[in-house]
């Protein structure tokens, strides 16, 4: 199958495409988009993998679903587009990089500046039915997913997981703690920041870690 992805994903992911799991949830994404309205944009849904290559990663965030109302998602996690107002959970991401790093609040949501560094923003399940949060889970996204991490797991060294939620972090559970640094907290959504997202310090401790292992930092 023809997938329009980054060329290094392209190869790194080969052996998937034309996997079963992949073939149907192929069928069924093409499906949802032409009955109504799914977001990201259909040329969005691989944004995270075109704008970070697979030897350019260097922190990975790990998402859930892409936000499903209008406007806002644009293929990678947690971002949202130029002058769309922030999501709760992305201000909070704000907010703790302020009290971490000392950086004032940016302008704009795009976190497509993080991605051309080396951060990859990649969610769970890369579909969403408009409204309907979760609709397009276990379908085969999760399958993907879990590949792309396992790839960057296995075959690179020193890189930065930032696990997020209990969700993430089963998610990442695999990874092996001696070679990569894993940093988990609870969700930066309103309903749980408070809990340990605040004042996690993951912002800094990514930098000091790729610092450390002779990698340029993140300019968050």
């Amino acid at each position: 199958m023809n997938v329009r992805i980054e060329d290094s994903w392209r190869r790194e992911l080969a052996a998937e495409w034309d996997k079963d799991y992949f073939v149907r949830l192929v069928d069924f994404v093409r499906r949802e988009y032409a009955a109504g309205p799914v977001f990201p944009p259909g040329g969005e849904i691989f944004a995270a993998f075109d704008a970070t290559p697979f030897d350019r990663v260097k922190v990975v965030i790990l998402g859930q679903d892409p936000y499903h109302d209008y406007g806002q998602a644009n293929g990678l996690c947690f971002s949202v587009r130029d002058g769309v107002p922030f999501p709760p959970s992305l201000m909070n991401i704000f907010k703790e990089i302020h009290d971490d790093l000392g950086k004032p609040i940016p302008a704009s949501g795009d976190l497509s500046r993080w991605a051309r560094q080396g951060v990859l923003l990649l969610n769970s399940t890369l579909t969403v039915r408009a409204h309907q949060a979760g609709s397009h889970q276990n379908r085969g996204w999760e399958l993907f997913t879990d590949e792309v991490i396992m790839r960057l797991a296995v075959e690179r060294e020193h890189l930065v997981f930032m696990l997020w939620g209990s969700y993430a972090i089963r998610k990442g559970a695999f990874i092996d703690r001696d070679r990569h640094l894993v940093l988990t907290s609870p969700h930066p959504s309103p309903l749980s920041a408070y809990r340990g997202f605040f004042g996690n310090k993951h912002f800094s401790r990514a930098n000091a870690y790729l610092v450390e292992h002779g990698i340029e930092p993140v300019e968050w």
